[in-house]
């Protein structure tokens, strides 16, 4: 499913135009700059759960030695801020039915 079949499917269920519905869904799942209030909260470190669902949150990962694959030069990998989802028992009992 991609966005716009999520807008139509929100639109009906909502009974609202599909552009409302769509511009519900960019104010949600925006990754642009300042918008969206997933990626707004995950920018300042904070989680966003959605009960029965999942949450959203960061992680860190360390800095790291690795190898460049085509020369075989160690290179040092910077440390990287991570985001996450991790569904909520409900979900990963759905999806596994």
């Amino acid at each position: 499913m991609n966005k716009t079949e999520m807008a139509q499917k929100l639109a009906k269920k909502a009974d609202i135009p599909q552009a409302k519905a769509a511009e519900v869904i960019d104010h949600i799942f925006s990754s642009k700059s300042g918008q969206g209030i997933i990626a707004v909260e995950l920018d300042a470190d904070r989680e966003v759960a959605v009960a029965g669902f999942g949450k959203f949150y960061t992680s860190r990962s360390k800095a790291r030695q690795g190898r460049n694959p085509a020369t075989g030069a160690t290179i040092q990998i910077p440390a990287k801020k991570h985001a996450k989802f991790r569904p909520a028992q409900g979900l990963k009992d759905r999806v596994a039915e």
